[in-house]
């Protein structure tokens, strides 16, 4: 006579589903944990857009010129010192050189609706009106966009509302 042991293990099925809810809850968790490109972009936008408009202001507060680089994968800022040369801002925690979150990219500028030639740079200078300006940034198929208008107006702008933004740029 074959005794079989009653109770003791478990059978495939029951090891599948285990495995199957194991698999659901850790795809769960990875989605959770991991943030859209669409939030990281929005974010990054929008950091861009309150930095950019601290720079206007602190170039009309202090009187010197203030620039902004882009090199696509990052961004710095600059400022006109003592013999009217650009030096790069390293005393300030704000305005201190950034790198984009790996896969980011700062794809376009526009200053008053063309294209700068060479690096991508934007100045604010403290006597007269801001320029008008976009800064496009894009992850992956994501796109964001960062406008300023003339009258000191920046902000953040999704891609849906990029013709709002170019008609604020007029």
């Amino acid at each position: 006579m074959i005794r079989r042991p009653g109770g003791r293990g478990f059978t495939l099925i029951e090891l599948l589903v285990v495995l199957m809810i194991i698999g659901l809850f850790l795809g769960l968790v990875s989605t959770i944990a991991q943030p859209d490109e669409r939030a990281v972009l929005r974010v990054e936008a929008e950091r861009l857009a309150q930095l950019l408009d601290l720079a206007a202001e602190e170039s009309r507060l202090t009187g010197s010129s203030i620039g902004w680089t882009g090199d696509g994968s990052g961004y710095r800022f600059w400022r006109v010192g003592d013999e009217a040369q650009w030096s790069e801002i390293r005393d300030s925690d704000l305005l201190r050189p950034r790198a984009l979150p790996q896969g980011m990219t700062i794809s376009e500028l526009r200053v008053e609706n063309l294209r700068p030639q060479g690096e991508m740079r934007l100045e604010f200078n403290p006597y007269g009106p801001s320029p008008a300006f976009m800064v496009e940034i894009a992850i992956g198929a994501q796109r964001y966009f960062v406008a300023g208008s003339p009258t000191g107006d920046v902000r953040a702008v999704p891609v849906e509302g990029a013709a709002h933004a170019a008609i604020a740029l007029r």
